[in-house]
Formats: structure tokens, C-alpha cells, sequence
């Protein structure tokens, strides 16, 4: 490494130490003794990690997973499930279940993710908009919530469903903090006290002491293969909320004539529930490496979202690069940094669901899974890398370090 490199992380560690000291002695911790407790609750025992096959019935593993879930976020019920395949899945699954013909579901935090956007407005493909289901979206206000504008549209519109997306894909923002999702619900709900608020969780589980919907969320919406996972769970998502909107989505998830009392794993649970106890620090790790990334390029000059020296509010770390080549090199220079396919070098590509070609860094062991360090762009202006995920901080140091050394050096530097 040069000396430049080394000094970069060296200061940039030394500018993260008060954060971590946060992460690791409250956020943490809190989130380890509440998983914890809801595992003492639900007295999880060998028995439970035993796979099922055929329906599925009785299955004590499935349905204590589904507690767990329910429990750790302050919810009536959850579904978790195998057989969801990724997030849009998860939230595809859901949006079906909740809404019927002529309903109107309200996006209030602008386009929703690029893979959801052909689930809501698609020409013939089974689309929601194919079933007859109405759409209208609400648009950021310099990156933040539109409160008048949510204001005027629901004093004279009666919506559904209303999402907030948690995250903020390929957007130059920062995500929505706990904080911003209960002040939004709160405002929401003086509207309107009967729409069913859903909020897509993906990236955001275990950041906060809190999940939405412990602040007001009807339904809330994720992955197994992002935070809730712990870098262990296989596949999987899963659906978390108040009973009646949740039994909907089994209905839909299945059949409606059998809901959730089916539905079979022939392996077994116990990455499920492993990932679940170890996703509180699998997070922290995560958020610290992202701390790391913000103030090590903001020390280079990079423009970088979050901002340095605040808590981020998922587990991802954007970073605005002067060229397509300067971007091209740190994305491959974190599949380098790999420790599965690092000898691969990733090129863009035109990727199902994108606008413009890909770039992707995932050398994982769960297939494509962002808890795991990974990274993505689109090759398009301005040149805005996503840095995701980190199962432990010190891998998410090393790569950091190689990835900048690769653009010292390409600089001359």
C-alpha cells in the first residue's frame, strides 16, 4: 500500500471512533439483548431448525420463525419466508396482497426502486397496473419529505396503500432515518387514518433502536439476504405487521383458501435463525465500515452521502467519482477484495429492470447478497457508486484500503 493509502485510513479510523463507540456500546447492543430476549420468549430449541417437506403443516420451525420476526418488531404477525426469492419479490407479494382493483397505491418518496417500477406501472406482464390498480407518487422536495405536497394531495385523495421506501436506490440522498418514518406516518395519519401505511425496510433493519413498525407502520417489508439475514440466511424475505394486512399477503403468497398454514422447507432453519441473532452485529459491522468510507473519501475530496461524521441510516455509503474510469476501478477493485470470485473482473452490463448498464461487485457467499461488502453503479452521470454491506469490519478496512490504493495509483499519486 503507499503511504498515502495507509495515512487516508489512518485518519479517516481515528475521525470514526466516536460513531463506533455509539454503534457498538447502544445501538448495538440494545438490538442484541432484544433479539436475544425474543429467542428466550419463544424458547427456540434444536427442534425448530428441522426441515419440512410437502404442505408443510404444523411446521413449528416456519411458524416460530414467523414469531420471532413479529416479536423482535413490535408486530401482530409475520410471514418469513423461504419462498420469497429477493425484496421486490417480498414487496411485490405484498402490494398484491393489500390492494384490489381501482385502489390507489401512493408513493411518497418519489419513484419507488428500479425493479419495483415494471411490478406497478408494466404493459402486459401481470403488472398492478394490468390488474387495475391506480398509481400516483409523490415526489422528494430537495431529497427530503414533501409535507405540503402530501398534505394537498390526500385532503382531496383517498389512497389504499401509501409506501415509504426506506432506502434510497440510485438516488444522491440520504435514506430515511426512524425518526423521518415516524414524523412522516404521524403526519400521514391526520389525513388519513385508514390507508394502510407500508414502508420498504430493505437496508434498514437493526440501524436504529427501533423498527417502523414500532413507530406507526401498518406492514413493513424486507429481505433475508440484506440486514435481517446476518449474512447467513440463504434466501428468503419477509412481511411483518398488523394481523389483518398480513394475513392478506398469505392469502397471496399462497392460495387464498389456505394462507400461511402451509409451506414447507426441506433444509434447514437454522441459517434463518442463526442470521437473525447474529444480524444485530453483522449490522453494526456493516454501519462502521460505512462510517470508515464516508470520511476516508471525504478526506480525497469525493463528494459522499451520508454525510461524514453522522450515524447513516442504512448500510449503504454513495460515492460521487469524477469519471466512468474512476468508478469502474473501485467497483472492481472491490470485487478484488473478495473472498469469493476475486479473481473475476466485473464489466457494466445492460442489467434486467436498469435503465443503463451495470457495473457490479459481489464477490458473496449467498448469491447477490448486499449484506455482504459488495458494490453497484449505474454508468451514467453523475458517477455514483453504492457501497453496501461488510459481515465484519476488518474486511470492509481491507478492501477500502486496496480500493483507494487502486485510485491513488490510477491518479499518479
Amino acid at each position: 500500500m503507499s503511504r498515502k493509502t495507509l495515512e487516508i485510513i489512518e485518519k479517516a479510523e481515528k475521525l470514526s471512533e466516536p460513531l463506533f463507540k455509539i454503534i457498538d456500546n447502544d445501538i448495538s447492543l440494545y438490538n442484541q439483548k432484544k433479539v436475544l430476549n425474543a429467542f428466550r420468549e419463544h424458547r427456540v430449541a434444536t427442534r425448530h431448525f428441522a426441515g419440512t417437506s410437502g404442505y408443510g403443516y404444523d411446521d413449528v420451525g416456519r411458524d416460530t420463525l414467523c414469531n420471532l420476526f413479529a416479536t423482535i418488531f413490535g408486530a401482530e404477525s409475520a410471514i418469513v419466508s423461504p419462498n420469497i426469492v429477493s425484496g421486490t419479490h417480498a414487496l411485490t407479494v405484498a402490494l398484491f396482497g393489500l390492494l384490489r382493483p381501482n385502489d390507489v397505491l401512493l408513493c411518497i418518496t418519489g419513484a419507488p426502486y428500479d425493479t419495483l417500477r415494471e411490478v406497478i406501472g408494466g404493459e402486459n406482464i401481470g403488472s398492478l397496473k394490468d390488474y387495475g390498480v391506480k398509481y400516483d407518487e409523490i415526489a422528494l422536495k430537495n431529497y427530503e419529505i414533501d409535507f405540503e405536497a402530501i398534505g394537498n394531495y390526500l385532503e382531496n385523495n383517498a389512497p389504499k396503500v401509501i409506501m415509504i421506501t426506506r432506502s434510497r436506490g440510485y438516488e444522491w440522498r440520504d435514506a430515511l432515518s426512524i425518526d423521518d418514518i415516524q414524523k412522516t406516518i404521524d403526519f400521514v395519519r391526520k389525513y388519513n387514518k385508514n390507508a394502510v401505511i407500508m414502508v420498504d425496510n430493505c437496508y434498514g433493519e437493526f440501524i436504529d433502536k427501533l423498527e417502523p413498525t414500532q413507530v406507526g407502520a401498518d406492514i413493513c417489508v424486507g429481505s433475508l439476504i440484506k440486514n435481517a439475514g446476518g449474512g447467513i440466511a440463504p434466501t428468503g424475505g419477509y412481511i411483518v405487521g398488523k394481523k389483518q394486512w398480513v394475513d392478506q399477503v398469505g392469502y397471496r403468497l399462497t392460495a387464498p383458501s389456505i394462507g400461511m398454514e402451509v409451506g414447507s422447507y426441506n433444509a434447514s432453519y437454522m441459517p434463518f435463525y442463526e442470521g437473525l441473532f447474529l444480524a444485530p452485529v453483522t449490522v453494526a459491522n456493516a454501519v462502521k465500515g460505512t462510517i470508515l468510507a464516508t470520511n476516508a473519501f471525504n478526506l480525497m475530496g469525493y463528494d459522499v452521502k451520508p454525510s461524514p461524521n453522522t450515524l447513516p441510516k442504512d448500510v449503504i455509503c454513495s460515492i460521487r467519482f469524477n469519471t466512468a474510469e474512476e468508478l469502474i476501478t473501485f467497483i472492481q477493485g472491490v470485487q478484488y477484495s473478495s473472498p469469493v470470485d476475486s479473481y473475476v473482473t466485473p464489466e457494466p452490463w445492460a442489467m434486467p429492470g436498469y435503465d443503463h448498464e451495470v457495473i457490479m461487485a459481489a464477490g458473496t457467499f449467498v448469491q447477490g447478497a448486499s449484506i455482504e461488502l459488495s458494490a453497484d453503479a449505474p454508468i451514467k452521470e453523475p458517477y455514483i457508486a453504492y457501497l453496501q454491506g461488510g459481515l465484519t469490519y476488518q474486511h470492509f478496512k481491507i478492501a477500502l484500503t486496496e480500493c483507494i490504493d487502486r485510485i491513488c495509483i490510477d491518479n499518479g499519486n
